[in-house]
């Protein structure tokens, strides 16, 4: 499978995509950029003040493009080998074979590294020499950037950001160390293979920097710097996996979207960095006016985030983390608009304040404090991990929640229940807007959660909090049987994305097949054909539910126009406007799959499973599923369904699972192995 043919992971081409945003992107958790870009970003580090404020362009010494001048008829690939996350460039002639990888190390976060081999064939002699395209010059516009003394053969810059986020805020400063690289390369006569490698380092202080590179230095000599990233992803492979026995282009979607979104999760153990969260463009994309300038959206907490909870909950926390240490500026965000708790910004950066361009968004679409909480809900009814809420500031956070629903809420005499007024859904073609029943939805279950935890965690329960979850009005036709999506919202009306259909699904908002499918019915048609890639995933999950096999896989199929060559990465918008790397349909797409084929549901007491698949789909495998501590691996087929523990905690010991078959109400005790 070496020539990446057969292998869904492997993704090989001739010719690079004419729009370069489509190139393949090496991320880490920390750095990223895309393949024979000018620039890298640094998670968390902005430059620029509340709706300027933007990723901070870091030139990149990994930008070079190998060629070889005069020869003729070379054979060139592109390949993206998600396996090993790791890009590579082969020139081949009947002579000899180079090879340029690059790649952001998934373990040592603080190292990119790239490395050119030339291997002679047999019967040759002569020098072999490849030559580079390296238009690399260490300047930013976004950083104050110095000259520093060389460190073990390499060249360092240092500087500041310009502006800070918000006034008084922290300007980081960003170090750099980077092997240079010469005009060319030869291979001697006398030599038949040699390869060189090239090493950047990049972190916030000089001590930090230093080591990393003198750590990969290590690793280069010991001959392992490649190899070690390379088991670092084969590990996370080998906890989760989502295969299917089915049609290779499905199978290749799936393997991408995985690819880009753990390259964006933090690597297991310590970090040694504050996460900062996940943008729809992911840390290759973000630069002022792009990709939504690397800020963190719902998109993060709700497209994304169930996907990574079931497979590696530990980065799941540090997601959650961000919201934690972002608290301050969401409460500052709420009493500057009149209200009391947390406020979270539609669009966040470095601080939890409101950052987007445009200020209705910030005022209006509120749903995002809700999207935030029901992250902090599933990741409770996964892990138990009650350390993060009593300890670790999730508590607060989750109180603060609940006091700004309750604020943001009125009492309507006539219709005898809470109002939420003037706000934005998730269908933004619509803007103040009252009672959006998402909205409404979303911010009733933020109370109930809160209400639990207090209840689980002895503390009193405030009176408001179960009034408000109790009476808050959730708009619904009782002749047409189906919501409506706010009040006065006349059906037929066109919608700009997946919006009453996320009620049944993320939300397991209370409702009868009847009415699950009239939602669907009543909003599919006049949904936007050509709006964001999450959208449909969430209608094949709909009627995934309902057993409608073949129509979901009609609306699933709307994804793969979303879906660029040859390196699969997402946009936006089909037409190809809006984000690249658009992470969120991503997670849509994943979700489709890791919650509609399987059924998987999170709940307080248990995780459901009710699978459903199309018919060219005759066997799915999800490896590495996370549930109280325990790994376990699914095997379903249309005739059955295989479930094995494959690890189980010892310190301290896991709760003992059951499967238990809901309408017989037969157990099946689960044991490790």
């Amino acid at each position: 499978m070496a020539d990446g043919k057969d292998d869904p992971a492997v993704f090989t081409s001739t010719s690079l995509p004419s729009d370069p945003r489509l190139l393949a992107t090496v991320t880490n958790a920390y750095l990223g950029t895309r393949v024979y870009r000018d620039i890298l970003h640094v998670n968390g580090v902005y430059n620029g003040a509340v709706g300027d404020t933007h990723r901070a362009d870091i030139p990149s010494p990994v930008n070079v493009r190998m060629t070889v001048p005069g020869a003729d008829s070379l054979a060139e690939t592109f390949t993206l080998n998600t396996r090993i996350g790791t890009f590579s460039h082969v020139l081949q002639s009947t002579d000899y074979t180079a090879t340029h990888q690059i790649y952001a190390h998934h373990s040592l976060v603080h190292l990119m590294a790239f490395s050119i081999t030339i291997q002679r064939s047999a019967h040759t002699t002569q020098p072999i020499t490849v030559q580079f395209q390296t238009p690399f010059v260490p300047k930013s516009r976004d950083l104050d950037l110095n000259q520093g003394p060389d460190f073990q053969g390499a060249h360092y810059v240092y500087g500041k950001t310009l502006v800070p986020e918000v006034e008084g805020g922290p300007c980081p400063t960003v170090h750099m160390l980077w092997t240079p690289v010469p005009q060319d390369l030869t291979l001697h006569g006398e030599e038949r293979e040699r390869s060189w490698e090239f090493l950047t380092a990049v972190a916030e202080s000089e001590e930090e920097v230093k080591r990393s590179y003198s750590k990969g230095l290590a690793l280069i000599a010991a001959g392992s710097l490649h190899s070690s990233h390379a088991h670092a992803w084969t590990m996370l492979w080998r906890g989760c996996c989502i295969d299917l026995d089915g049609p290779l282009p499905l199978r290749q979607a799936l393997y991408g979207c995985l690819y880009y979104l753990l390259s964006a999760i933090p690597p297991r153990g310590n970090l040694g960095f504050l996460f900062h969260g996940i943008s729809p463009g992911g840390l290759s994309n973000g630069t002022q006016g792009e990709d939504y300038w690397g800020h963190i959206f719902w998109d993060q907490d709700t497209w994304m985030f169930p996907n990574i909870l079931l497979f590696y909950p530990e980065a799941a926390r540090a997601i959650l983390e961000y919201r934690i240490r972002t608290l301050e500026g969401a409460l500052r965000n709420a009493q500057e608009q009149g209200y009391k708790g947390a406020k979270f910004p539609w669009e966040s950066a470095a601080t939890g304040r409101e950052v987007c361009p445009e200020e209705i968004y910030g005022a209006q679409e509120i749903h995002v404090t809700g999207d935030v909480l029901m992250a902090f809900e599933q990741y409770y009814c996964t892990t138990q991990d009650k350390k993060l809420f009593r300890e670790d500031g999730g508590w607060k956070l989750v109180g603060a929640v609940a006091q700004y629903w309750c604020s943001r809420m009125v009492w309507s005499e006539e219709e005898q229940c809470y109002h939420i007024k003037g706000v934005m859904p998730p269908d933004e073609y619509h803007y103040r807007v009252d009672n959006s029943v998402y909205t409404n939805a979303v911010a009733q279950r933020s109370l109930n959660f809160a209400a639990d935890v207090a209840r689980d965690f002895l503390i009193p329960v405030p009176e408001e909090w179960v009034d408000c979850a109790k009476k808050v009005k959730v708009p619904f036709d009782a002749e047409k049987k189906y919501h409506p999506e706010y009040d006065g919202y006349s059906p037929g009306e066109p919608v700009k994305q997946a919006d009453v259909v996320l009620l049944g699904f993320p939300l397991m908002h209370p409702m009868s097949s009847e009415v699950r499918r009239n939602d669907l019915e009543m909003y599919e048609p006049v949904t936007e054909m050509d709006g964001p890639a999450m959208t449909w995933s969430m209608f094949a999950v709909g009627w995934l539910e309902l057993k409608e096999v073949q129509r979901a896989q009609s609306q699933l199929n709307k994804c793969f126009s979303n879906i660029t060559e040859p390196f699969k990465i997402w946009v936006e918008n089909s037409d190809g406007s809006g984000a690249v790397n658009f992470l969120t349909g991503m997670g849509g797409f994943l979700q489709a799959v890791l919650f509609g084929y399987t059924g998987f549901r999170i709940t307080k007491t248990s995780l459901r499973f009710n699978p459903a698949f199309p018919d060219d789909i005759n066997k799915l495998k999800v490896t590495g599923v996370s549930y109280f501590g325990n790994k376990l691996k699914f095997t379903i087929t249309k005739e059955k369904i295989r479930i094995k523990v494959t690890e189980s905690p010892r310190d301290p010991p896991a709760s003992p699972l059951e499967a238990v078959l809901e309408e017989s109400g037969q157990q099946f005790p689960l044991c490790e192995g």
